[in-house]
């Protein structure tokens, strides 16, 4: 056996004897003096998977399988901090420019992803993003995992397939549109009395709290559209892991990184 291979074994074996001593201290530090500073709702922003399958000697779809598999893990993270609300963007409307031979692929495998969540009855899923944009039948098998899961009294997972910031916005927009048109109001009225809460009001997370935390893996540090209304007053952290190399103890870092910040709300 080569040297190197001796050092990354020794420092892998190494890091298995460490970490779960290190993710206990966090925890135990989450439910003491930072209890109170938890995210309530956290985006993530899972990206990577085609970078991660290329580094590894795989194909796309592998990538996309690897990321799909370490969606339910981050739940249970989640579920053990106590989090409310968890968005995962999944699928940009951007991403629906891919060829064919990869977007099919992806769309099977969000969908199967969504499916076994529904299965487990442990969280309640609502599908946010244009899903008019979406193939018939994917946007059935996301829409009948909402419904199979609307009475779970669990922790709520925003499926954000596709989703985009401005698209968002913009169904909002049109979506008050309609229903002033609907009563009657005119475009004069309704200029006159329009407000920040009544857009906030149509758009596709309508009645929860806007997220507390962002997280994005594999490194790069911009939005890309993600939750640009609600993200306003937003804390983001940054993590050089692609998503599916994405670890418990990544998580709690950012956790106690959130936690740790003073909090200024934009100002």
């Amino acid at each position: 056996m080569s040297y190197h291979r001796q050092v990354a074994d020794w420092k892998r074996g190494l890091r298995k004897v460490l970490y779960p001593a290190y993710e206990a201290r966090v925890l135990r530090r989450m439910s003491g003096p930072l209890a109170e500073s938890l995210p309530r709702h956290v985006g993530v922003m899972l990206d990577g998977n085609r970078r991660w399958a290329r580094a590894v000697g795989h194909d796309t779809a592998d990538g996309h399988r690897a990321g799909a598999a370490n969606i339910e893990p981050l739940l249970g993270w989640c579920d053990e901090v106590g989090i409310q609300v968890v968005t995962l963007w999944l699928l940009s409307t951007d991403n629906l420019n891919r060829p064919a031979e990869e977007l099919g692929p992806l769309l099977s495998i969000i969908a199967d992803a969504v499916d076994s969540l529904a299965d487990q009855r442990r969280w309640r899923l609502h599908p946010v993003g244009a899903l008019d944009l979406l193939p018939d039948d994917i946007a059935r098998r996301l829409k009948t995992a909402a419904e199979a899961t609307a009475d779970v009294d669990g922790m709520l997972v925003n499926v954000a397939v596709p989703y985009g910031g401005r698209r968002e916005i913009a169904d909002a927009v049109r979506s008050l549109l309609h229903e002033h048109a609907a009563k009657g109001t005119s475009l004069e009225e309704l200029a006159d009395i329009i407000s920040v809460e009544h857009i906030a009001d149509h758009l596709y997370t309508k009645g929860q709290p806007d997220p507390d935390l962002v997280i994005r893996t594999s490194g790069e540090q911009r939005l890309g559209g993600f939750l640009l209304w609600q993200s306003a007053k937003s804390e983001f952290y940054f993590c050089e892991a692609y998503w599916p190399d994405f670890r418990r103890v990544d998580f709690l870092r950012a956790i106690r990184a959130y936690a740790q910040r003073e909090r200024r709300h934009g100002v």
